[in-house]
Order: C-alpha cells, then structure tokens, then sequence
C-alpha cells in the first residue's frame, strides 16, 4: 500500500510514522508513506499558501491552486486517480469498517487542511471522500491523517507479525476487547483470573468473550446492538 499525505508540515507525519510498527513496515516494505509538501507548489512569490477569507471572518484560508496543483503532480506520478480523502471535523465518522475498506486500497491520498480550511472550490474540483476522526477540531488535519494512516497500515498484510492480532481487537466483533494480562502472575496483590491459567482454551476463549461483552456494556452500550 501507498499512502500520500498531501500537507503543510511534513516532518510531523514522517517523524511519526517512521517510528513503530509503521516505520518497521516501510522498512520492510509492506508500505509506503509520502509526506508531500504543499508548499512546494505554490505560485505565491513570498511562498504564501492561504490568505484571508472572502466575507471577514477570524483566521485564514488555504488557497485553492497550491492544494489543487500538489494533488495533481502526486496523481500524475500515481498514473491514475486513486482513492482521495480529505481530513475534515464535518465528515463521515471514521471506524473499524472503514479502516478495513481502505486496507483494500494498492494506493490513497489523504489531503490535511489547516488554518480556517481549504478553499471550497478545490474541494469540489477533487471531490473527495471526508473522514473526521471525532466531532472535535484540531489546528489542522495532520494528526486526523496519521491516525487514520496507522489504522488502515496495520492491516495491510504483514504489517503485523501476529496474523491474529487485529482480529481479536475492539470493534472487530463489534464489541471491545477483552482485559489482557501478563507476568508475574499477581503483582501489588491482584492476580490474574485463575482461567487465563488453566490451559483449557475452550474455557478461556469463552471468558475472554463473556469480558468482552461485560465491557461493552459498562463503556461503549451504544454499539453493543452491532454484534
């Protein structure tokens, strides 16, 4: 997979993204992530790339023509158009099912918006999909970008050593996930349930179930009804 994230600021994605299991699968070659700079195709002699917005108001806008001309060199070096979202508070929820759609993607561009927003008439000349990741805003969609990056490359095949491990998670079943628990077997005089120990997988895996849905009903009974 390759993702390209079309931004103000690339070092903030990269540094992230270099680290952990993303920065392990692009070492590794499962993925591919290009933090392109907008800046880079502005007109503006001075290197602007937002101005104040039509109308008054507080803040700026970033301009139509560097956002536009930044996606379209990174389209042409794709070869085609591929799947494109822009990162924005008044999007569609993003979730696990979404997360698994994207991971179908070979490749996406994900556009980060900054200061009061883009220019709404790129917007409508891209037309891309909008994903928000909570009804909250940010200073602009760099960290949008990055968790929905590390959501979607996870489960790129490979990416995880474990095959298992995204499918034992929260929201996976549409319930969350079960307690976890390691050594030493009890510490400050909590031990570990007596049935993660009795090698009878059966057993545990009906536990691990029934924590589940014990769990989703005290934190999350809103998505309960999905399972």
């Amino acid at each position: 997979m390759r993702i390209y994230i079309l931004t103000l600021f690339p070092d903030m994605i990269m540094n992230t993204l270099s680290e952990s299991i993303t920065g392990r699968a692009m070492k590794q070659g499962y993925l591919e992530i290009h933090a392109v700079n907008i800046r880079d195709y502005t007109d503006d002699k001075n290197g602007r790339v937002d101005d104040y917005p039509y109308g008054g108001g507080a803040g700026m806008v970033m301009r139509a023509q560097p956002v536009y001309d930044c996606y379209e060199a990174v389209v042409s070096g794709i070869g085609h158009k591929p799947r494109t979202i822009l990162l924005a508070p008044h999007g569609r929820t993003f979730s696990a099912a979404i997360a698994h759609e994207l991971a179908e993607e070979e490749d996406m561009i994900l556009i980060c918006g900054h200061y009061e927003g883009i220019d709404e008439r790129v917007i409508e000349e891209i037309d891309p999909e909008v994903i928000s990741i909570g009804d909250y805003v940010l200073t602009g969609g760099e960290l949008p970008a990055m968790v929905l990056a590390d959501a979607v490359a996870r489960l790129v095949p490979g990416v995880l050593h474990n095959s298992d491990s995204a499918a034992y998670e929260s929201f996976e079943d549409g319930l969350l996930e079960h307690p976890q628990y390691t050594r030493p077997e009890e510490w400050r005089g909590r031990k570990v349930p007596p049935i993660l120990l009795s090698g009878d997988h059966a057993k545990v895996d009906q536990y691990r179930y029934d924590q589940s849905v014990e769990r989703t009903k005290r934190l999350r009974p809103d998505i309960l009804g999905n399972t």
